[in-house]
């Protein structure tokens, strides 16, 4: 029997893109089952713990092959029928020579038996475990992704007997606290996280890391088999590049004419000032929501009650079931 290769695949690229750098692993290891010893280094190296299609490689072993991932598919997001999923499978296909197929729709995290049996955070509250993640908020260097605040007040607020929203998010990223939530701002590493989100009915956000961990993570057994998701996408990304089969993506593709063609792909809604580059890719269409705040028009088109509709869907459809007042109260 031949000896198995041995690859180091590295990338620091954000969260969101080791989620789909996990699935490339797991359909290569599925397509080659025995052929490949792979390890990573990347950044959220918390992503791969528990993965079993990784190997402990060391960086001075003569036969390890170190690749450099990266998608260069998503230049021709606007023009071709590809999701995001699709970008290191061809990359790692153009570098091995080989057929790599998609098997699942989703990113591939995996929590340990022991994980799963832990109490979430928010039971630790002495609260019932039926919540959403709202990311209400998002990172300064792309913050064209941003949505209105009082939007996501306003659909808190209208569920606010029905579903407890719990807020989260890095500390040193953008994010205005709102009221009638649970505060974890700043209290989740990525591991813990993941384990949050195990737990969760369903995710709010933009476009953004807890997006596709929403499709990643499976839920709990209980739950329905794909989690609730709903996604304030506007125009900067082309729908099809980001958006999961069971999430509700609300986006303006074809509504602008600055993402009439596709996503904009712009960075930013107003300059940061922290000497990168991104400070000249602004949107073109802003919208000042007060002095020190502008949102893409894109965004501020979709409305909150376009979203606490994709919201209600689910619940009208029978997937999920609406909290009791009582259940939503710290005991």
């Amino acid at each position: 029997m031949p000896d198995m290769e041995k690859l180091i695949l590295t990338c620091e690229l954000s969260p969101g893109d080791i989620v789909m750098l996990t699935a490339a692993v797991r359909d290569l290891h599925l397509a080659y089952p025995g052929q490949f010893l792979t390890d990573v280094r990347t950044s959220a190296s918390q992503l791969w713990e528990n993965n079993p299609f990784i190997t402990s490689l060391n960086d001075d072993d003569p036969d390890v092959r170190f690749l450099k991932m990266n998608y260069p598919l998503i230049h021709h997001s606007n023009t071709r029928p590809y999701h995001f999923i699709h970008g290191y499978h061809q990359y790692l296909e153009e570098q091995l020579g080989l057929r790599i197929p998609v098997t699942e729709f989703k990113g591939d995290i995996h929590l340990s038996p022991e994980e799963c049996l832990w109490m979430s955070q928010i039971q630790e509250l002495g609260i019932q475990d039926n919540f959403w993640i709202v990311m209400g908020g998002g990172k300064y260097d792309f913050t064209a992704k941003w949505w209105n605040p009082e939007f996501y007040q306003e659909v808190v607020d209208h569920f606010v007997d029905k579903i407890l929203f719990v807020q989260c998010g890095e500390q040193d990223h953008w994010h205005p606290p709102l009221k009638n939530v649970i505060d974890l701002i700043g209290k989740t590493d990525v591991r813990q996280f993941v384990r949050l989100m195990h737990h969760a009915d369903g995710v709010l956000c933009p476009v953004t890391f807890a997006m596709h961990l929403a499709a990643a993570v499976r839920p709990k057994p209980e739950k329905p088999p794909n989690r609730a998701c709903v996604v304030v996408a506007g125009g900067r990304e082309p729908s099809h590049w980001e958006a999961y089969p069971h999430h509700q993506f609300l986006h303006t593709n074809g509504s602008l004419s600055c993402c009439n063609q596709g996503g904009c792909w712009k960075s930013r809604c107003q300059q940061v000032e922290d000497n990168d580059k991104k400070d000249l890719d602004l949107c073109v269409q802003p919208v000042e929501i007060q002095s020190d705040l502008r949102i893409p028009k894109c965004m501020q088109m979709i409305t909150p009650q376009d979203v606490i509709r994709r919201i209600e869907m689910y619940y009208e459809g029978g997937s999920l079931k609406y909290n009791e007042p009582a259940e939503m109260k710290v005991s």
